[in-house]
């Protein structure tokens, strides 16, 4: 049965329904806290409702927050690229830009484009040294649990300076949370069941299953992660978003005559196009995310974040 864990600035608690019990351990870090799984199983005592807490990322910084390029069907061809041709492909975000599940997204002033993208976050639970072959079977030795994440974009940057690092890694451009939940192997198999949504006041952007959408699972995106990258203890892997999100590829007519013009050109006319795009994200918009299965055994809650 999954667990369910909260965090707060000064401690930890675990979920009982809408109640909350302190986890009496000295972790100070995610890495820490999983370390210490007898604390989190052996929580006892008064609860307070979850309503009182004022809830932080369950995912502490600093730690490796590593994701998932175009990695769902739905997306990548929405972007224009074909998924049957797409090898899996990582980049890196600062854990800087972790934040809480109810802290605002601050928007730089430089950045006109700003963009969401829900995505489950797998969280690490032990070592995963270079060479580590990861299966379905042997998921759970190398994953503790799942996270809700929002990989905030900042698209013009991303796209005229071909800066995927700094595009996403500005502070607060990766809420996480509420709840990091705790899975064994058998509800980690749980993971395609999972259903996404995200909404823009109000309105659904994101709505999918994972499902067949997903083009390379945890195990084998951790296993070829694994080529090059360690992975540790409280670090997280972001496995990519559906479609839905407010960028998209221009239609295939548009994007040949752009083959055709000078770079600077256009760039002005594609920036002309999107300023006029009204999902992108505005300030005081606000943002909620969630992740669940049908049945709500897995819930990992929903975040609810404004710009600012």
């Amino acid at each position: 049965m999954s667990v369910n864990v909260v965090r707060t600035v000064d401690g930890w608690w675990r979920l009982d329904g809408d109640r909350a019990i302190r986890i009496d351990t000295t972790a100070e870090t995610t890495r820490e806290l999983l370390a210490d799984r007898g604390a989190i199983t052996g929580a006892s005592g008064a609860a307070t409702s979850v309503g009182e807490l004022e809830l932080v990322s369950p995912i502490t910084a600093p730690c490796r927050v590593v994701a998932q390029l175009l990695n769902y069907r739905s997306h990548a061809i929405d972007a224009g690229s074909d998924p049957k041709t797409l090898q899996p492909t990582f980049f890196r975000k600062s854990s800087a830009s972790i934040s809480g599940p109810f802290d605002p997204i601050r928007q730089p002033p430089e950045v006109a484009l700003l963009d969401y993208e829900i995505e489950l976050g797998i969280v690490i639970g032990a070592e995963i040294p270079i060479g580590t072959t990861v299966t379905d079977d042997n998921l759970s030795d190398y994953v503790a649990g799942v996270v809700v994440a929002n990989d905030v974009s900042a698209r013009e940057i991303q796209l005229t300076k071909v800066q995927v690092y700094e595009s996403k890694s500005y502070p607060t451009f990766t809420p996480l949370g509420p709840r990091l939940v705790l899975l064994d192997n058998d509800e980690l198999r749980r993971i395609p069941e999972l259903h996404m949504t995200l909404a823009v006041n109000g309105e659904t952007r994101q709505d999918q299953t994972i499902g067949n959408d997903l083009i390379t699972p945890p195990a084998e995106a951790l296993t070829r992660l694994a080529r090059f990258q360690n992975m540790t203890a409280g670090d997280v892997l972001l496995t990519g978003t559906p479609i839905g999100t407010a960028i998209s590829a221009p239609p295939k007519f548009v994007q040949k005559i752009g083959e055709l013009i000078p770079p600077a050109l256009k760039w002005k006319f594609f920036f002309a196009r999107q300023a006029k795009n009204p999902k992108y994200l505005s300030v005081d918009d606000v943002v909620t995310a969630g992740i669940r299965t049908a049945d709500s055994a897995i819930d990992l809650g929903t975040q609810r974040t404004v710009v600012r």
